[in-house]
Order: C-alpha cells, then structure tokens, then sequence
C-alpha cells in the first residue's frame, strides 16, 4: 500500500508497493499495442534475457549483496523465473535483526502499493461484467468528490485525477506516526485528501495518489455488493490459486513472517513495524503475500491469464490495460494500475518497514520479484528500485528496470 508518510511527501506520487502505497509508477510510454503472454515478440537485437547459468546467478547475487551493503537492507529475497533458461531464487540477511532469524523465501511479507494491481483488476472484472464503465464519472458512484462529475474511473485508475494524495497531508502523517497500531476507515482517508483543493484538471498529466484507489475499492463494494478483501479473494486470488495471498481487516500478518524496519516516523528514528496497521492503505496497500504467490501474480497480471489458462479478463480489457500512457519521465509508462519501464510490466510496493517490485518482461515470458524487511531510501532512491536495476543489469542489459526516483512512489 502506499507507503505514505515520510516517503510519501519525498515522492511523486506515483508512487511505489504497497511499498506502503509508495506507489510506484510507472510505465512505458508507448502506446502501441503491447505484446500478450500468447505472443511473446523476441527483440530484434538479441536475447532479452541472459540464461541462469551457474556464472550468471554469481553476477546475480554479486550485485544483491552489492546493494544489500550500500543500502544497510537487512534482508531481501529475490526470484527470477525463465520458461527456457533456468530459475533462480536466494534470500540474503536476516528476517529479524533482534533474533537472526535468516531471511527465506517462505516468509509472508506485506506488499504494499502492489495492492493496486488486485484493486484495479477487481475493477476491470465488473467492467466485463458490465457493472461499471471505465469512462463513468465517480460522482456517479461515490458522492462528495470534488469535480466528481468530471473525473472518470479511468483517470483514476491512470493516476490523471488530479486529487490530492491523503497520504500527503500533513495532519494524516501525525495521526499515523503517533497511533501506527490505528485503524483508519476508508472514508477519514478520504477525508483528509478532500480538504485540499483539486491539484490540476483531470487527465491533464500523471500524478500518483493512493486518493484514487480508495475510491476505486469503494466502487468495487458498491457494485459488487462485497468487501473489496472479499471480492479479491473470490475472483482473483482463489481462480489464480494464490493461497499466501490476503487482504488484512486489521494488522493481522500471518506467521512466519519477517520483522520490519522503518524511519518513517515521528521522531524519525529506525522502529519495527510488524505489528502495524496497514489499514491507512487499504485498497492501495494493505495486501500480505509471499514470493511464489507473487511469481504466479506476475504473469497474471501482465496477460490476463490465469495461471490453468482462463481469462481473468477479456482480451479488450486487457489491451487497454497494458497501453500504459506516458508519465512524462523517461521511459516509464503508468495506466490502469500498470506500469511499464522498459518492457518490465508490474508494480511495486513500500510500506513502512517493507518493499516489494513484482515484474514480468513479456517478450521473454521472464518474472522477476524482490520482496524486503525495510523500506528506509539509500540516496534517494527506493530500494526495491536499486535491487530491481542490479538485477536488471545482469539479466537482461537491454531492459534494465531504471525507474527515476521521482517515480518510485508507493
């Protein structure tokens, strides 16, 4: 979910996972159709992904521990998966500096602003379903948004609303960091993001917001008559046979999990954030999962496939889900919960005291997911970002995941 509070003023607001809702963001900017997991187009300059040779996941694990060191990370797990030229999963460091517990590839972690990608497809699910349009104001759906009539579900789901980002607001920032065991509804999220003024026309540019997404999950309960966790759960997570994945209530994390660590907080020092409440991001960050589940995710949500071959959602759907219209960075486009930065199509997460990226590069049918125990910024940057470019750099040189740091929100 959005990782709001000190990173959240830091960013963009794009982001990036959940981390808290820092949300990511972004994607490619172009807006020709994509490639689909059933046609994958191979690079016209080469392999776009080095095979997993023994000297390879060296350089691989060379270049995590490189980044481990640089940006002090306790622990961090990291999966790559190749239909054709090998896999390869290691976890690095500690779960728990107090109990040295080792870092595993087992270890539930929460994921953040990668919550956007369930909220947003449950959305595009009642688009198929004829429930919702994309192109629907939200005042049609949720009352009291300011120039509700004007900004479409669309423009929510792109991040082009032009709402204020709640996670922003500096009372919102006090309130958490005094209480982080708190719970916050949907609508004192809301709240906190309407006492500002609209921040710019709605589809005039790319701004991230965590705004948009809890209305998008108030839409989802409205139109589906479920809870959003719930409906997740029915028609995501079950049919793609995610069973480590959930949608918290409170702060229930389930066991085993790491311990996290952040400095997002009132008086700016290092605490352990396992037992906070995440409920803050809610339907753009509050998920838990583990690194199969979001190897399986990773693909799903880049093809709309799930994983036994049926449709999560229809290919028309789909194809404008992976247009990802330009953010106005370099080389990074963002749309309908998507982003895309040089052909890597996914999401990322930070959250206080943990981040995660969960990619997949169609045209090599290739996941990669790094989930880590803390979401404190090396020189600015996230560090999903700096593991996700080390890796990128060695497997597939000509799709390095690069997003500026002024993207990388959660």
């Amino acid at each position: 979910m959005p990782r709001y509070p000190a990173r959240l003023r830091q960013r963009l607001a794009v982001a990036a996972a959940l981390g808290a809702l820092v949300a990511p963001l972004t994607a490619t900017p172009s807006l020709a159709a994509p490639p689909t997991a059933d046609s994958p187009s191979p690079s016209p300059t080469g392999p776009d992904v080095r095979a997993l040779t023994p000297e390879v996941t060296r350089q691989i694990d060379d270049a995590v521990q490189r980044v481990m060191s640089e940006a002090d990370v306790p622990g961090v797990t990291v999966g790559i998966w190749t239909p054709d030229k090998g896999n390869h999963v290691r976890s690095f460091g500690v779960a728990d500096r107090s109990s040295k517990l080792p870092m595993s590839p087992d270890l539930y972690m929460r994921i953040g602003s990668e919550t956007k990608t369930f909220t947003v497809t449950a959305l595009l699910q009642l688009v198929d379903q004829g429930k919702v349009g994309l192109d629907d104001p939200i005042g049609r759906y949720i009352d009291g948004v300011p120039g509700g009539d004007r900004i479409s579900l669309r423009q929510l789901a792109d991040m082009r609303s032009g709402l204020f980002n709640y996670s922003e607001d500096p009372d919102f920032f006090k309130a958490l960091t005094s209480d982080p065991q708190r719970s916050f509804t949907p609508q004192q999220l809301l709240d906190y993001a309407f006492r500002h003024p609209v921040q710019f026309e709605p589809g005039a540019k790319f701004q991230y917001s965590n705004t948009n997404l809890i209305l998008l999950g108030l839409v989802v309960e409205q139109r589906s008559g479920q809870g959003l966790g719930d409906y997740i759960q029915q028609h995501v997570l079950d049919p793609a046979g995610m069973r480590h994945t959930s949608f918290p209530e409170g702060s229930e994390f389930p066991e085993p999990h790491a311990q996290g660590y952040t400095n997002q907080t009132a008086d700016g020092k290092v605490a352990e954030t396992a037992g906070w409440n995440p409920s803050w991001g809610w339907a753009a960050g509050a998920m838990v999962s583990n690194l199969e589940d979001m190897r399986v995710w990773s693909r799903t949500v880049a093809t709309g496939l799930f994983p036994d071959g049926e449709r999560m959602l229809t290919p028309a759907t789909q194809r404008q889900r992976l247009l990802t219209p330009p953010t106005g960075y370099p080389d990074a486009g963002y749309g309908l919960g998507i982003f895309d930065v040089h052909g890597w199509i996914g999401h990322n997460g930070s959250l206080p005291g943990y981040e995660s990226l969960t990619v997949y590069l169609p045209s090599a049918r290739t996941s990669l997911v790094v989930l880590l125990n803390t979401d404190i910024a090396h020189d600015g940057q996230e560090p999903s970002t700096l593991f996700g470019q080390a890796v990128t750099k060695v497997i597939s040189p000509g799709h390095v995941y690069d997003l500026p740091a002024q993207n990388a929100q959660h």
